[in-house]
């Protein structure tokens, strides 16, 4: 049987849709952000127990296990593709598991939730040295609108300790490497399907975090509440979220299908606020309403 040909490493590919987002690509959107926006939450009380490498090993392994069980998530992946499989485990998942359950020994979870809203930023910026081609004026608009709301959520930590200022930079370097692989993820989506390649880039994720758990067991014990909330950070949060996800970006383009990260703020805050009684500033409040703007205008119809 003749290979498919192999896919280059560093392109993507343009949604199917273009138009201004339906009813279910708005759905698939909101869910996304809603478990997203709640892992920051999960990581906080996984972290009461277990070290950030256990935290990452276990919620990469725990999302390979919940799409296994699937048909069509073994659909295979031809030989050629398999590199950028690689590739993208270790970038797309494995780092940021880590860097994310890292930053939240520095940062709140609210913070850390909100900064996620640099990933359309990231995504877009990805898009376009990739494509050679500029968002449309709605989406370019939205994008830099996002931007300022980035800034005004990141204000009151700016002036920190140097711990917070260490744990800002894991989330955002986590924001970079999400803006690489969601735009990388999208041929592969388009050839094999979203829970496909999610799964096998959660089990090398999983293989490449191995040693880093294991060495932080030692310091870790076992408490009901943390290993429960890293289970479902794992099953709901990273498996299931990740293949809506990518889902998302096949549809809509990577740059649009991030929008997610504008709404995840707002989920992030209200948990941190309601939750682990986590400080709100009202400047933090202000920059989600900017974030929400931001992600209205890049979901409009793309400009030809």
């Amino acid at each position: 049987m003749t290979q498919p040909p192999r896919t280059a490493l560093f392109t993507t590919s343009d949604g199917t849709h273009r138009e201004a987002f339906t009813p279910s690509h708005w759905a698939l959107a909101i869910f996304n952000a809603l478990v997203f926006g709640s892992a920051f939450l999960w990581m906080a009380l996984g972290l009461r127990s277990l070290t950030p490498g256990v935290i990452a090993v276990g919620r990469v392994a725990f999302g390979a296990a919940a799409l296994v069980v699937f048909a069509r998530a073994r659909t295979p992946i031809a030989r050629p593709d398999w590199g950028r499989i690689v590739f993208l485990g270790i970038v797309g998942q494995a780092a940021p598991a880590w860097l994310f359950a890292a930053s939240e020994e520095r940062i709140g979870s609210a913070v850390a939730g909100m900064l996620v809203s640099g990933i359309p930023i990231a995504t877009a910026t990805v898009a376009t040295l990739l494509t050679r081609r500029l968002p449309g004026i709605r989406q370019r608009i939205g994008l830099a609108a996002g931007l300022f709301g980035i800034f005004l959520l990141a204000l009151p930590s700016l002036g920190g300790e140097v711990g917070s200022a260490l744990g800002i930079g894991y989330v955002l370097i986590a924001v970079v490497a999400y803006g690489l692989s969601n735009n990388l993820l999208v041929p592969l989506q388009q050839r094999y399907g979203a829970m496909s390649v999610t799964l096998r880039t959660l089990a090398v994720a999983t293989i490449a975090l191995l040693p880093i758990g294991l060495s932080g067991l030692d310091r870790s014990s076992f408490e009901w509440i943390p290993v429960l909330a890293v289970a479902f950070l794992g099953v709901v949060g990273t498996g299931t979220v990740r293949a809506t996800q990518l889902a998302l970006a096949g549809r809509v383009g990577a740059a649009r299908g991030s929008i997610v990260g504008y709404m995840v703020p707002i989920v992030a805050l209200a948990l941190g606020f309601l939750v682990l009684n986590e400080r709100v500033e009202a400047i933090q409040l202000a920059g989600v309403a900017v974030t929400i703007l931001g992600a209205y205008l890049v979901s409009r119809a793309e400009s030809r």
